[in-house]
């Protein structure tokens, strides 16, 4: 039996590891130990995701459900576990909450202390132990008994990491073959870093340097050969037929084979970019695409060509890719981009993008191949950010290093119209070790109650978070959440009734659209 225990016992012991190679090392071992079959579920859990993806529940419905006492024994198995998750999720129907709310208590009353804390947070997306994907791609060489770098050049083509380890594990380097790049056959995208400016890309990457706008749409990637296209999202969902106006331009190209990067997004009747959220109502829409096409029309923008009429450019510089797309894809399709070694040249292409509406910039070298699934030493994005003095609510403890320290802040603006605060996000970024040890201080001070995960307080402390924009959710009761949120700094200067309200947050999101 592939126990639930092995997979939390591995959690913890990579979790309070500070060592690569000790968590490589755990998760081999564990991952060399379990039924082949069992594979690709214990690595998707081990990196903090389910097989169903989403399964309808949210923090409420995890905690309600979650409220049992432990077993005093581990009797869970992978495959009982994963068999109650199929069936919340494909729970649908009148009285389906409480259905998925009692098949959740089920599986908690039947789960040990440690395996209902593993539970808790692999089904509220917050399980970061410190098992990220590159060391799980190590750990899936090593349990395999294959070279890393096959692995990872497998790992990008792979859809998830869970299927590629199954792969590997059951038939070794037989089993990467599969994992190419063909068209239809989606890749994960490259990923940049971040720069604060232009001038810092240029000091950071190798020349030559090209500067593209970073428009703010779905990020697409385009696969034809003749006339069929299909259409795939950044999660590799394929969404062409909510986009006929996108395979009709594709269908039109002078090509008879291409696998194409970009981004896709809506745009008002003035010609300017709708905001993100607007435009990704066109995507999964598999009714009413005609009166929802003409009612907000799509443009799909190019910025990179990763296959063209039979060769494979994924190893290839970004300058050749550059010279394919450009043969490939007219210029009315391809993202706007300068090649330069100026820095004031690059500042008034930045606020040339700006001025178009949209979000930034991104600094390439042209001598960067295309890493899949990677966030790339050699791709930078360089954006607006807003920024809003709030005001922490809760913060939930931290793992890996930051075990023992309150990490992640709940971030909340009043609302003037109730006299209540209004949860707006999370985030664990830009916290220093230092502010780290501060804040866990201050807010154990300032504790009201907690659970498991999260420490409660007083709505006291105020700090400065930058982020990107604001978007739709109804995750919140605001029904507002923060893109790319990070904290800048604690404002010790400032009395929460000092804090932007959530009257300052609707002026942001009016300004959007």
């Amino acid at each position: 039996m592939a126990s639930l225990l092995s997979l939390v016992e591995t959690s913890l012991h990579v979790a309070s590891s500070t060592s690569r190679l000790a968590k490589i090392d755990a998760l081999a071992q564990c991952l060399s130990g379990l039924p082949a079959d069992m594979v690709e579920i214990a690595v998707l859990y081990l990196s903090g995701s389910l097989p169903q993806g989403r399964i309808g529940i949210g923090h409420r419905v995890v905690h309600a459900g979650a409220a049992q006492e432990p077993a005093i024994a581990a009797s869970l198995d992978i495959r009982s576990v994963d068999a109650t998750l199929q069936a919340i999720a494909t729970t649908e129907g009148a009285g389906s909450a409480a259905r998925r709310t009692t098949l959740l208590a089920g599986l908690f009353a039947a789960a040990t202390s440690d395996e209902q804390d593993f539970l808790r947070r692999l089904l509220a997306g917050e399980l970061r132990q410190g098992a990220q994907e590159g060391i799980m791609i190590d750990a899936i060489a090593v349990a395999a008994k294959l070279p890393p770098h096959a692995v990872r050049r497998a790992a990008m083509y792979a859809p998830e990491l869970g299927r590629l380890a199954a792969a590997a594990l059951t038939n070794g380097a037989a089993g990467l073959s599969q994992f190419e790049l063909h068209v239809f056959s989606p890749l994960v995208p490259m990923l940049a870093q971040t720069a604060v400016d232009a001038g810092e890309a240029l000091r950071g990457l190798p020349a030559p340097v090209q500067f593209e706008w970073k428009m703010d749409g779905a990020r697409i990637q385009v696969h034809r050969r003749g006339a069929e296209v299909r259409i795939y999202t950044r999660a590799l969902n394929e969404v062409g037929d909510a986009l006929p106006e996108i395979v009709a331009a594709m269908q039109a190209l002078p090509v008879s084979e291409v696998i194409l990067d970009g981004e896709a997004l809506g745009y008002t009747a003035a010609g300017r970019p709708h905001p993100f959220q607007i435009s990704m109502r066109r995507f999964g829409r598999k009714l009413n695409v005609q009166a929802l096409l003409e009612e907000l029309p799509m443009r799909a923008f190019f910025f990179d060509c990763l296959l063209l009429d039979g060769t494979v450019l994924v190893d290839a510089p970004l300058q050749e890719r550059v010279a394919a797309l450009v043969r490939a894809v007219p210029a009315e399709l391809r993202i706007p981009s300068l090649v330069t070694a100026d820095e004031d040249a690059a500042d008034a292409f930045y606020d040339a993008a700006l001025a178009a509406g949209h979000e930034g910039m991104m600094a390439k070298s042209l001598a960067s191949t295309y890493e899949a699934g990677n966030r790339g030493a050699n791709w930078f994005k360089i954006k607006r950010a807003h920024t809003l003095d709030l005001v922490i609510l809760a913060a939930e403890w931290g793992s890996g290093r930051r075990t023992g320290k309150l990490s992640n802040l709940h971030l909340g603006a009043l609302d003037p119209a109730t006299g209540e605060y209004v949860m707006l996000g999370k985030t664990f970024k830009g916290l220093t070790d230092a502010m780290l040890e501060w804040q866990t201080r201050e807010l154990l001070a300032r504790e009201t109650r907690r659970d498991a995960m999260t420490v409660y307080v007083r709505p006291e402390l105020v700090a400065e978070i930058a982020f990107s924009d604001l978007q739709q959710s109804p995750r919140y009761a605001g029904g507002l959440a923060l893109r790319l949120a990070r904290v800048k700094r604690y404002r010790e200067d400032k009395r929460v009734e000092e804090a932007d309200t959530m009257e300052s947050v609707r002026r942001i999101q009016a300004a959007q659209g």
